[in-house]
C-alpha cells in the first residue's frame, strides 16, 4: 500500500514539475514576445534548426555503396514536396520517414 501511495505521490511532483515549467515562462516574460530579437529568432531559428538536422542526418550517406544513398534522396525529396505543396510539416515529416523505412526494410532501393 505504501508503494501505491508514493507511485502516486511521485506522480502528482513529477506533472506538478511539468505543469510550473510550462507556464511561468508566460507569466514571467509576458511582454518580451514583442521585442524585435524575439521575432527575429522566432522567424529565421526554425528554418536554421531544420537546415542543421538535415546536414547532420545526411553526412554519413554512403555514396560509393548501392544503394548510392537512394533512400535518402527519395525521403527528402518527398519531405520537401510534401512541405512545398501542403506546409504541413507533421505530414511531410511523417510521409518522409515512412518512404524512407519501407524502402530500407523492403530491400526495393537496394534492388534499383
Amino acid at each position: 500500500m505504501a508503494s501505491e501511495v508514493y507511485l502516486i505521490l511521485v506522480i502528482v511532483v513529477m506533472a506538478a514539475a511539468t505543469f510550473s515549467t510550462r507556464i511561468l515562462p508566460f507569466l514571467l516574460l509576458g511582454g518580451v514576445g514583442r521585442h524585435p530579437a524575439v521575432s527575429y529568432l522566432g522567424r529565421y531559428l526554425p528554418p536554421i534548426v531544420m537546415t542543421l538536422l538535415v546536414i547532420h542526418s545526411l553526412k554519413d550517406v554512403p555514396l560509393t555503396e548501392a544503394p548510392h544513398g537512394l533512400p535518402h534522396a527519395a525521403a527528402v525529396g518527398l519531405t520537401a514536396l510534401l512541405h512545398l505543396w501542403r506546409r504541413n510539416a507533421l505530414l511531410s515529416i511523417g510521409a518522409g520517414t515512412f518512404l524512407f523505412m519501407w524502402l530500407q526494410q523492403t530491400g526495393l532501393a537496394a534492388a534499383a
